[in-house]
């Protein structure tokens, strides 16, 4: 079967955690030891989040006194697509000896008037307390808000209408190559009429990696993150995780708009449009989310109601 594994950005820089490059890189070799054997048994496509990483050098970027303008999103986009990319090439390739290992710099389309751009919703960077948070807002011009119990900033995340990369992956794949793409999403651009563009967005990688899965005709959707399941009534006495659900069951519940949401959209996304399921749940448990025994398996089939629902921890939010 044809997979597409999207990793999320913050577990490979798990909350709390120092974003230094070797902390990065070591949780990029845990992450890399639970994705490679799925590769002895299946394509494999893997595609990672970037917001708390883009999120650091736009920061840096706008710290720099050399700089008369800082960096725009989608160089640092690229930036970050070819840092993570570079890391887990590496591992795989030291997981998987013999087997060829891409990364492909990637560019996604979007639509030049899509309302996100006028209603920021994707977290990057760090987290800060509500004081901090709004200080430096007002000192950098950021949009920011709350992400649980911390804030954030957040920019515009429009939805992807095509990879532009699409017959370059499927020829690596066609040649046996485990490709890494669509890194953070995917460079976002625009088609002006007289060539691309970049814009000032972050794509979701979630809802990227859902398209490029039916562009390529995956089989399965594995969106890896930090926590075991999607749960519904998130943080509150009754919240309870979801096994196995359909689209239709997932759509009529509400999840946060920048964190849960764009897993659950996509997830939807993919199976309604021909993929056999997508699973949402552990980065640690990828072989058992491929095998559907653990974490939120979404299809478009009824399942049994004593399935729906099982109580295992869960909870809520990712880049």
């Amino acid at each position: 079967m044809r997979i597409v594994v999207a990793l999320g950005g913050n577990a490979l820089l798990q909350r709390g955690q120092a974003p230094d490059s070797q902390t990065q890189q070591d949780n990029v070799r845990a992450a890399v030891a639970s994705i490679a054997p799925l590769a002895a048994r299946h394509e494999l496509v893997v595609t990672h989040g970037n917001g708390p990483q883009v999120g650091i050098l736009a920061a840096e970027s706008e710290q720099d006194t050399s700089l008369s303008h800082p960096y725009p999103l989608d160089v640092l986009g690229a930036e970050t697509e070819g840092m993570v990319g570079y890391w887990l090439q590496r591992e795989l390739t030291n997981a998987l000896p013999g087997r060829r290992v891409v990364t492909l710099l990637t560019q996604t389309l979007v639509q030049h008037d899509d309302p996100a751009f006028a209603d920021p919703q994707k977290f990057i960077g760090q987290v800060y307390d509500e004081d901090s948070a709004r200080r430096i807002a007002a000192e950098r011009g950021w949009v920011v808000k709350p992400d649980g119990r911390y804030w954030r900033r957040v920019v515009p995340s429009p939805r992807p209408i095509g990879i532009v990369e699409l017959t370059s992956i499927r020829a690596l794949l066609g040649i046996g190559t485990v490709v890494i793409c669509a890194g953070g999403g995917g460079v976002p651009v625009i088609n002006t009429g007289a060539g691309l563009q970049g814009v000032e967005a972050v794509v979701d990688k979630d809802r990227a990696a859902a398209l490029l899965a039916h562009q390529l005709d995956a089989g399965a959707l594995l969106m890896l993150t930090d926590v075991p399941a999607v749960q519904v009534d998130f943080g509150t006495p009754q919240a309870r995780p979801l096994s196995q659900v359909t689209s239709e069951t997932l759509r009529a519940l509400s999840f946060p708009a920048g964190s849960m949401g764009p897993k659950v959209d996509a997830a939807c996304d993919f199976v309604d449009a021909g993929g056999s399921f997508a699973a949402i749940g552990s980065l640690l448990d990828a072989a058992a989310l491929a095998d559907r025994t653990t974490g939120t398996v979404v299809t478009r089939a009824r399942v049994s109601d004593a399935r729906r629902l099982v109580a295992t921890p869960g909870g809520g939010t990712d880049d």
